[in-house]
């Protein structure tokens, strides 16, 4: 009788994007038999801080908890690794107001600038079309030059959707760890196609990838209501010339001077209506953009000033660059899934003086 032969067939590490059990199967002869075993494992990324903020180094397996579901789960592995940063720059014109390509360009010069040297970074661009400026790299220098405002496209539309397709999909095809999606938009899309939508924000919920949001809405918002208002203000200072000047002045002529002018009303109903749809959807974009960075286990920041907006970098690449990658296997068998289940995962930490930022949910699909 011959000697059995057992095949192991190990699926692939479940990263977010993929999701189903993958084995590699080698042909059998009429005498092997063949056992199969199937290893899942979920990876996420974790930050990681002391009490004061600053990266915690050194956190290991031991030093944290993970709860799927109410249940509670031990890390497989913990591993500190260099980021993989794609920054996706708005710079079209459907809504033009709050924003402005120098803006973006500063913006995104002083995010690679803070960046650690080790960190891979790639840069989209998109308004009527989507445009890679670089695929990844780690020479930061070069990219500078790249991302001046000169060097920047524009376009009257913005195919926002389209482009996080395409970012997200750039991810798929990389097989990396660490991976940050960098917004800096105001969300708004020109189209506002729901199946390319659907698409794009599945694939990212069923992925490891952490969405950080520098968003323009409120910025935008503030300067529709303060340039398009539909009523104007009258005159405070009713005394339009010195005072030494209207002495020497006709009576006549100085009670012009003095009199008070009035508030005016914008009777152009088209741009009220416009006005008011505009920033209806800035509101519904900043909702839906603060759900995804929610969701993700990144940041959203609405700035409201051109400073606050490039100050807001550094925190952004601080959150970054604390950045643990931990794996764990799932009590519930992601193979076993009959229909697309969403999984709410959050890390907690057993040390002291340890903070955890990991909360986020997961989308998986079930097997077809």
């Amino acid at each position: 009788m011959s000697v059995r032969k057992f095949y192991l067939f190990v699926a692939v590490f479940f990263a977010f994007s993929i999701f189903s059990v993958q084995a590699q199967t080698p042909t059998p002869t009429p005498d092997d038999e063949t056992e199969k075993i199937f290893t899942e494992e979920i990876k996420l990324n974790v930050l990681a801080f002391d009490k004061s903020g600053n990266f915690a180094s050194g956190v290991t397996k031991d030093d944290l908890v993970i709860v799927e579901d109410g249940r509670i789960h031990q890390p497989s592995s913990v591993r500190r690794i260099p980021a993989n940063v794609l920054i996706v720059l708005d710079v079209g014109n459907e809504n033009a107001f709050g924003k402005n390509k120098k803006m973006t360009s500063e913006a995104a010069i002083a995010l690679v600038n803070s960046l650690q040297a080790e960190d891979s970074v790639a840069i989209m661009q998109y308004s009527d079309k989507v445009e890679f400026i670089s695929e990844w790299t780690t020479d930061k220098k070069s990219l500078i030059p790249l991302l001046h405002e000169k060097k920047l496209g524009q376009g009257n539309r913005s195919v926002f959707d389209f482009a996080l397709n395409k970012a997200v999909d750039f991810f798929r095809k990389s097989a990396l760890d660490n991976r940050h999606l960098i917004l800096i938009t105001d969300g708004v899309d020109s189209f506002n196609d729901q199946k390319v939508r659907e698409s794009w924000t599945k694939s990212l919920m069923s992925s490891d990838i952490n969405v950080h949001v520098i968003s323009y809405t409120t910025m935008a918002q503030t300067s529709i209501n303060v340039g398009n208002s539909i009523v104007k203000g009258g005159e405070g200072n009713t005394q339009r010339v010195p005072t030494e000047v209207l002495i020497t002045l006709p009576q006549q002529q100085q009670q012009v001077l003095t009199v008070p002018r009035l508030g005016s009303i914008n009777l152009d109903r088209e741009m009220i209506k416009k006005r008011k749809a505009q920033t209806e959807n800035l509101k519904k974009s900043e909702q839906f953009l603060t759900k995804i960075a929610q969701d993700t286990n990144g940041e959203i920041f609405l700035p409201q000033t051109k400073d606050e907006l490039i100050e807001k970098m550094s925190q952004v690449s601080k959150i970054i660059d604390a950045s643990y990658v931990v794996t764990y296997t799932p009590r519930r068998a992601l193979s076993e899934v009959t229909a697309d289940e969403e999984r709410n995962i959050e890390v907690t930490a057993k040390r002291a003086g340890l903070e955890i930022q990991a909360k986020r949910k997961l989308l998986v699909a079930a097997k077809k």
